[in-house]
C-alpha cells in the first residue's frame, strides 16, 4: 500500500525537478560552442539529466504543480553557460554534480546516485581539457597581478606606517611598480630566450645532412646520431639503412634527426611573454597606489588601498578556486589572508622602524 508524499517531499522533489530540467539546458547550452566528441558527450549527459527529471516527474505525478524555479546556482551556471566561456562553467558543473543532494537521499535511485558520481568525472574530464589549454597564460596572469598587488601593497603599508608623508608613499609606490614589474619583465625574457637556446642547441644542425653521402656505410656511423637521439641499437641501425637507401632523393627530409624538427620560442616569443610579465604585474602593483593619487589623507588613503587589494585578492583566488574545482570561497578567503599577512608584516616593521627614528 503505497503512502502519500509529504508536503516537504513535494517542495524537495519539485525542486529537484526544476534543477534536473536546468542541468540539461546547461549541458545542451554548452554543447552548442562545442563539435565532435566533446558535443557528443554533453548531449549524452544532458540525456541522462532528463531522465533524472523523469523520474522526479513520475513521483509528483498530479503534484507536479507549475514550473519551478531552479536554486540560485543552478540558475548562474546557465547565466554563465549561455554568456562565457565553458571552462568556467564546467569547473563549476564539476562541483556540482561532486555535492549531488541524491546521495543522502531515499528518494533518489542507486543508479541516479550512479550517475551523479559519473557525472563529475566526465566534466572534471571536460574541464581538464580547457585548464591545459588555458593553464599557461591564467598562471602567468593571476601570479603577475597577485605579486605586485601583494608587494606593492605591503611595500606602500610599510613606507606609510613609518610616518611619512602622503608624497613619499606615492612616489615609494610608483618606484616600487616600476622596479617590480621591469624584474619581472627582465625575468621572463631571460627565461624564455634561454629556453629557446637550449631547443635550439639541440636541434640537428642543418648542415649535418650534407655530410651523409660521405660517410662510410659499412662502418654505419649514423646509427650512432639516432642512438644518441634515444634509439635501441637495432632501431637505430633500421634507420640508418632506410636513409642510406633514399639519401638520393633531394626531396626528403632532415636525415640526421630522425623526427620532425621541434618547434622553438622565438624571440618575438620571448618579448611577447617579458611584455605580458610586465602588464600583468604592473596591473596588479597599481591598485594600492591609486588612493595616493588624490589629496586624502594618508590613513584613508591606506583603508581604502587595503579594501582595493583586498576585493581584488578575493575575485583572483576565487576564479582560481573555480577553475580548479575547488570551493571558491575557501580560495578567495586563503588568497585575502596571504596577501593581508604579508602586508601586516611591513606595516609592522615599518611602524617600528617610524618609531625608533622618531
Amino acid at each position: 500500500m503505497s503512502t502519500s508524499p509529504t508536503p516537504a517531499q513535494i517542495r524537495r522533489w519539485r525542486q529537484y525537478l526544476a534543477n534536473e530540467r536546468a542541468e540539461a539546458a546547461v549541458y545542451r547550452e554548452l554543447a552548442k560552442r562545442k563539435q565532435g566528441e566533446e558535443r557528443e558527450i554533453l548531449l549524452a549527459v544532458a540525456e541522462a539529466e532528463s531522465r533524472h527529471e523523469e523520474h522526479w516527474r513520475n513521483l509528483l505525478g498530479a503534484d507536479v504543480g507549475l514550473p519551478k524555479q531552479p536554486d540560485f546556482s543552478t540558475r548562474m551556471l546557465a547565466f554563465l553557460a549561455k554568456n562565457f566561456g565553458s571552462v568556467f562553467t564546467l569547473a563549476l558543473m564539476q562541483t556540482a554534480e561532486q555535492r549531488s543532494p541524491y546521495a543522502q537521499d531515499a528518494d533518489a535511485t542507486d543508479q541516479m546516485k550512479a550517475d551523479e558520481a559519473i557525472h563529475a568525472e566526465v566534466v572534471r574530464g571536460l574541464a581538464a581539457r580547457g585548464r591545459e589549454q588555458m593553464s599557461g597564460s591564467f598562471r602567468a596572469a593571476v601570479f603577475g597581478a597577485n605579486d605586485g598587488l601583494v608587494s606593492n601593497l605591503a611595500l606602500v603599508l610599510g613606507v606609510m606606517a613609518s610616518g611619512v608623508s602622503p608624497g613619499v608613499v606615492l612616489i615609494t609606490g610608483v618606484s616600487g611598480l616600476l622596479a617590480g614589474a621591469l624584474s619581472m619583465g627582465a625575468g621572463e625574457y631571460i627565461s624564455v630566450k634561454s629556453q629557446d637556446e637550449l631547443l635550439e642547441a639541440s636541434t640537428p644542425h642543418p648542415e649535418a645532412d650534407q655530410a651523409i653521402p660521405k660517410l662510410d656505410v659499412n662502418a654505419n656511423e649514423l646509427a650512432l646520431v639516432y642512438r644518441a637521439r634515444g634509439m635501441s641499437e637495432q632501431e637505430a641501425e633500421h634507420k640508418a639503412q632506410q636513409v642510406f637507401t633514399r639519401m638520393q632523393h633531394p626531396s626528403a627530409k632532415s636525415f640526421v634527426s630522425g623526427i620532425e624538427a621541434t618547434d622553438r620560442t622565438t624571440v618575438g616569443g620571448a618579448w611577447q611573454a617579458a611584455i605580458s610579465s610586465f602588464c600583468f604585474f604592473a596591473s596588479g602593483a597599481l591598485i594600492p597606489i591609486i588612493p595616493f593619487f588624490f589629496n586624502i589623507s594618508t590613513l584613508v588613503a591606506s583603508l581604502i588601498a587595503l579594501v582595493a587589494v583586498g576585493l581584488t585578492l578575493m575575485i583572483t583566488g576565487a576564479i582560481t578556486g573555480i577553475l580548479s574545482g575547488k570551493p571558491p570561497l575557501k580560495r578567495a578567503l586563503r588568497q585575502l589572508a596571504i596577501g593581508l599577512g604579508a602586508a601586516g608584516v611591513t606595516f609592522g616593521l615599518g611602524h617600528l622602524f617610524g618609531v625608533a627614528v622618531a
